[in-house]
């Protein structure tokens, strides 16, 4: 279960791994289907927009528990064939609730070994109520995830109890339609799967659940158990638990995660000399500052007139920053950096960087961006059906023991309050009972730091599973699959493809915190020479979160922290970069332009050097072999470096 304020990145190939016990390898008989090719014809597959994918649309009934009272709904599904002897069907439910399964369909089977792609055919889906066609309300939901959480006082929970409710009115008007919101519940959904399965003509496939995903997974394991070869929980939610148990579990670990995190910063010298302090000490101190009342800051605009726009930053919003920037190693040393120009340099605006980023606001309007893979109506409506949600008031005192235990991330706690409100499904049956899937060999994986899907949810659930295997990696993401870790996706892809189970427990080696990269000087009479200046501008383009995060394709102006502005986009060989006046430190301002050479691996720089002093520079850094040189005038000479 992944809160609403968060993107999902996966990527790096797998790889295979040894230490499995192995059992015989079983295909599926040719002669006991079509192949699935002639079945999606059959079924008016047609190619889904932008993808290797084929696209298959169900009609299925909106209302599985009352089926023949007519109303229908559309669920898509996406299958890439296996490319060799086809073994069977990997069907995978992505995290959320509210992800789209098919925009995210093409980047998680790169990420997979050519081994999966073989043997399986692939499938993603959009769950009922995701889509362009789905629930949404971006407007209303970015609004209301900026509200001050202050459940400290009872004037603070009386204004965020009416926060909830108006978001809610809110975000209803604002979808267009209710009448789908008390069906979009997990036990709904999974029933559209059972359809898909049908349609294909399999009689047992492999299920693969990530965050929420496994949420899913567990629901339809436990309706169908019948139909599965094999289940894979990963970063998995302990259904038993009720909302608030759950809740309050995982507010704890965000603060866990966040201490493991800055203990990181204080073991690395980088880090520490940037953070100016002990880092759990800073980060407590800017909170308590913004506590007090919220930090006025001027955010830098990529447009020809001189200054920014000035900005109010609040504890909320720290939070928000700090939480949406926990789930994954590099993220969190992308945390630690604006930590550090906030407390060092009293620079808000790394962090509100990362804020715009968590909310999916454009940082210069502060209005919503699309979010195609995502669906903040569809989140509440499948957590408000799937959990029987107490009155406002019962939410609130049960918050009142994590507020006493819990010196951060008490909002994390406070995220599903609207659920006190929504539409919510009269006939939910509640609580699951545990699951124990008897017969069914089922991986259950988890990293010690995920903030979202603490541990002691796998532990439990793995505990209680007939034929259950846990993969915990050191440190490490929330969802480890597909990272790059090869113990892990060694693991996976040998349960896959090899039929192989891994030891009852199985740790894997992994960190925390990515290697630190320390801040540029904000004064560019701090560098050695223009080599170290225009390196240190190209560490600070690169874990820029406009840029960290880019999806890739559309073209993006961003202010520079010193004035000036950087264009980035899609060029003919890569990237196309334009700088104009764009400074990361102060008195070196670069104009000209930037191509990052995808096929070579390559980031040249052809730009002019203002500021403290001048030069024209050709800068290049080979990404693979790490080396970086610049050529050109510089203070009237000739120079050339590399290092």
């Amino acid at each position: 279960m992944t809160p609403p304020r968060l993107p999902i990145l996966l990527a790096c190939l797998l790889l295979l791994s040894a230490a499995c016990l192995l059992l015989p390898a079983q295909t599926q008989p040719a002669s006991a289907r079509p192949d699935t090719r002639s079945i999606l014809a059959a079924l008016g597959g047609v190619p889904c927009p932008d993808s290797d994918f084929t696209c298959v649309t169900l009609s299925v009934p909106l209302d599985h528990r009352h089926p023949d009272d007519g109303r229908t709904l559309e669920v898509t599904f996406a299958v890439l064939p296996a490319s060799g002897e086809r073994k069977g069907l990997f069907v995978t439910a992505t995290g959320g609730p509210g992800t789209s399964g098919l925009a995210l369909a093409d980047d998680y089977a790169a990420a997979l070994d050519a081994s999966i792609l073989a043997h399986f055919d692939l499938v993603f889906f959009d769950q009922r109520g995701a889509g362009a066609a789905g629930v949404r309300c971006p407007s209303s939901a970015a609004e209301y995830y900026r509200t001050e959480i202050d459940p400290w006082s009872s004037a603070g929970e009386m204004r965020m109890v009416a926060a909830a409710r108006d978001f809610v009115a809110a975000c209803t008007a604002e979808m267009g339609r209710t009448d789908w919101l008390p069906y979009l519940g997990t036990d709904q959904a999974v029933e559209d799967l059972e359809r898909f399965r049908q349609a294909m003509g399999d009689e047992q496939f492999w299920l693969y659940g990530e965050s929420y995903g496994t949420q899913f997974a567990q629901t339809y394991a436990a309706a169908h158990p019948q139909r599965l070869r094999g289940l894979i929980l990963d970063g998995p939610v302990d259904l038993t638990l009720s909302a608030t148990e759950y809740l309050a579990e995982q507010a704890a670990a965000f603060n866990d995660v966040l201490l493991m995190t800055l203990a990181a910063c204080n073991d690395d010298p980088a880090c520490l000399a940037d953070m100016g302090g002990e880092a759990v000490a800073v980060y407590d101190g800017l909170a308590a500052r913004l506590r007090e009342a919220p930090v006025a800051y001027e955010f830098p605009s990529p447009s020809s007139d001189p200054g920014g726009i000035w900005r109010r930053f609040t504890h909320t919003d720290l939070e928000t920053a700090a939480s949406g920037a926990l789930y994954a190693e590099a993220d969190r040393m992308i945390l630690l950096r604006a930590l550090a120009a906030a407390s060092a340099r009293d620079d808000f605006v790394p962090l509100a960087r990362l804020l715009y980023h968590a909310l999916s606001l454009d940082p210069l309007t502060e209005l919503p961006l699309p979010k195609p893979t995502f669906s903040d109506a569809l989140y509440y409506s499948v957590e408000c059906n799937d959990y029987d949600f107490a009155s406002p008031d019962e939410y609130l005192r049960a918050g009142d023991a994590v507020e006493a235990s819990l010196p951060r991330f008490v909002s994390t706690f406070y995220g599903d309050l609207p659920c006190a409100f929504w539409p919510a499904d009269e006939e939910a049956a509640g609580r699951p009972a545990p699951l124990v899937a008897e017969g069914l060999p089922t991986l259950v994986l988890v990293a010690t730091a995920d903030p979202a899907t603490p541990p002691a949810n796998a532990e439990r659930i793995v505990s209680r599973l007939a034929d259950g295997y846990l993969v915990v990696q050191e440190g490490g993401p929330h969802v480890i699959f597909g990272w790059g870790n090869r113990c892990v996706d060694g693991l996976v892809t040998d349960f896959l493809v090899r039929d192989a189970l891994p030891a009852r427990q199985t740790t894997c080696p992994g960190i925390v915190v990515t290697a630190y990269v320390p801040l540029a000087p904000a004064d560019a009479s701090a560098f050695a020479d223009p080599l170290v200046a225009l390196a240190a501008a190209d560490d600070e383009i690169f874990y820029l979160p406009e840029y960290y995060y880019w999806d890739l394709e559309t073209e993006t102006a961003v202010g520079c922290p010193y004035g000036g502005s950087l264009t980035f986009g899609p060029g003919d060989l890569g990237e196309a970069w334009t700088f104009d006046g764009c400074a990361f430190s102060r008195g070196f301002a670069l104009t000209g332009s930037a191509v990052y050479d995808y096929g070579r691996g390559t980031l040249t720089f052809e730009v002019a050097v203002t500021g403290l002093a001048e030069g024209r520079l050709v800068y290049v850094h080979d990404l693979r072999g790490g080396l970086r040189t610049v050529t050109g005038v510089y203070k009237g000479r000739e120079i050339e470096l590399s290092r």
